[in-house]
């Protein structure tokens, strides 16, 4: 696969080069800045300590900011199944949207379509498995919301790149808000945790518990992000579960 990079690097990443066997990681994060110069020059600022491996430009151009051997600092405090610390195996993209807290709009056609072309060249190049493509929150929910409701999963999963179900919509939507019962409300998080979400299953403080299932929501449920879990929220995580990835 050919594709158009410019360089433009970022000196935010640790120096020692780590091996291509570490990379099994790839993670998608929005910007959150106002505009797309703001954006580059934070992540290129050694004031901020912050970069990504890849940075998406609204008009879809791909700038390559860290070289892929390297660890970029992109996912801060984060886990995911048995891992910690993912930036050091992980590929970070950026995507230049505004986010959550500037009105948050839609990701544009060429965006997704670069980032369709950059991720399937990274997946094939480090063998990068399907439940190892996450979004910032899926990592870190109770800091993040990136890349957020807006973001096309389920196309991407179509082009194999990320995991999703294939439950009817229909079926779903007659299950939404009803609610679990604490059985259920204890199988869900089970689950999660088997999804690879980080979650104590004797976790009781439920403002974390509210952002993992946002987190989750936003990810698997797009269409209602409440943070309650509810009878279809439990059976697209008994699905993904039951996924061969």
């Amino acid at each position: 696969m050919s594709l158009k990079i410019r360089l433009f690097y970022s000196p935010n990443f640790s120096l020692k080069k780590r091996k291509i066997k570490n990379i099994k990681y790839l993670i998608f994060h929005y910007t959150g800045m106002k505009n797309e110069k703001l954006a580059l020059n934070r992540l290129c600022s050694f004031k901020s300590k912050v970069s990504s491996h890849y940075f998406i430009t609204k008009k879809g151009k791909l700038i390559q900011l860290v070289p892929d051997l390297y660890i970029a600092w992109h996912a801060g405090e984060s886990s995911w199944r048995n891992s910690k610390s993912l930036n050091n195996s992980s590929i970070g993209i950026e995507i230049c949207n505004s986010g959550h807290q500037y009105n948050y709009p839609n990701f544009t056609q060429k965006q997704i379509k670069s980032l369709i072309n950059l991720s399937k060249y990274l997946i094939k190049k480090y063998k990068i498995k399907k439940n190892c493509v996450l979004g910032h929150s899926d990592i870190a929910p109770d800091r993040k919301k990136d890349p957020g409701e807006k973001f096309p999963w389920e196309k991407l999963s179509k082009k194999k790149i990320g995991i999703w179900h294939n439950l009817s919509k229909t079926n779903l939507i007659k299950l939404r808000r009803l609610k679990l019962n604490s059985l259920e409300k204890e199988s869900f998080k089970l689950k999660l945790k088997l999804i690879g979400y980080f979650i104590n299953k004797k976790q009781k403080n439920t403002s974390i518990i509210n952002k993992v299932n946002k987190s989750f929501q936003r990810r698997f449920r797009p269409d209602l992000v409440n943070g309650i879990a509810d009878k279809e929220c439990l059976l697209i995580a008994k699905k993904l579960v039951s996924l061969k990835n």
